[in-house]
């Protein structure tokens, strides 16, 4: 199973793909979740494109799209919804959307059980929601084994997105440095100390052009603090014109 909110790209076409490979069968819903949008976010502006979403799916040989409607994941009365801590409150994505994995928590919650599938695939674009959902479906002991797939990008580096048709041109122009400042920052993780390495990170985003809301490197497991023996996660997000964008990349270093 490949959960998404539609508006599909070759993103997600890749996490069709992975779970092929993982499964005979492969389900792809679709569902823009009104709960993990907090007011003042794009719910109504979210791109909706459902007959071209299913005839990529068919092309890519999906065996069948769940669509629910809102009113059958939340019908009247719906009044539960899943408890968050560890990745979830890491003071990465929760910083700025505290409401935002509870909603993503609730519904991936449910489509699970709607679905049963044995694997589902989520992008690893998405890095702290995939921490969330791994350690939900742990916790949860949901039979479902989760697997995360590999971020997808453009040639010049930018990390495909349902949100970069909001890029004007200039700003997509400018966007592949957030992705190229992040390589530097990898480069530089072994032979330098951490917070000397992200602070030079944070200025050459910003410089770019970019609003930074955050460039942290932490545990890849739990999002914790970072520590050189362990795989680590270098995790960004920033605005540019109007759009914001979120990326991260492996930066493990000293790891056997």
């Amino acid at each position: 199973m490949a959960p998404t909110m539609g508006a599909l790209h070759a993103g997600h076409v890749s996490l069709t793909q992975l779970a092929r490979a993982h499964a005979a069968r492969c389900v792809v819903s679709i569902f823009v979740n009104p709960t993990q949008f907090a007011p003042n976010e794009d719910f109504s502006k979210y791109p909706r494109t459902f007959e071209a979403d299913v005839e990529k799916l068919a092309g890519a040989g999906v065996d069948l799209v769940f669509a629910p409607a809102p009113a059958e994941m939340y019908p009247q009365g719906f009044c539960t919804s899943v408890t968050l801590e560890g990745p979830a409150v890491a003071g990465l994505e929760d910083r700025f959307r505290p409401t935002h994995f509870s909603g993503v928590a609730t519904v991936v919650a449910k489509l699970l059980a709607q679905c049963g599938p044995d694997v589902a695939v989520f992008g690893e674009k998405d890095f702290q929601q995939l921490a969330v959902i791994r350690r939900m479906a742990r916790d949860l002991d949901l039979p479902t084994r989760i697997v995360g797939a590999p971020t997808v990008r453009e040639a010049d580096g930018l990390a495909l997105s349902s949100r970069n048709v909001y890029l004007s041109a200039s700003d997509r122009a400018a966007a592949p440095a957030l992705y190229a400042a992040m390589r530097a920052c990898a480069a530089r993780l072994a032979t330098h100390d951490f917070d000397s390495v992200l602070d030079e990170g944070r200025k050459a985003i910003a410089a770019a052009g970019f609003a930074l809301d955050y460039l942290e490197l932490r545990d890849a497991d739990t999002l914790g603090a970072p520590d050189r023996a362990r795989p680590l996660r270098l995790l960004v997000a920033a605005r540019i014109g109007a759009t914001r964008l979120i990326d991260n990349i492996d930066a493990s270093v000293g790891v056997n």
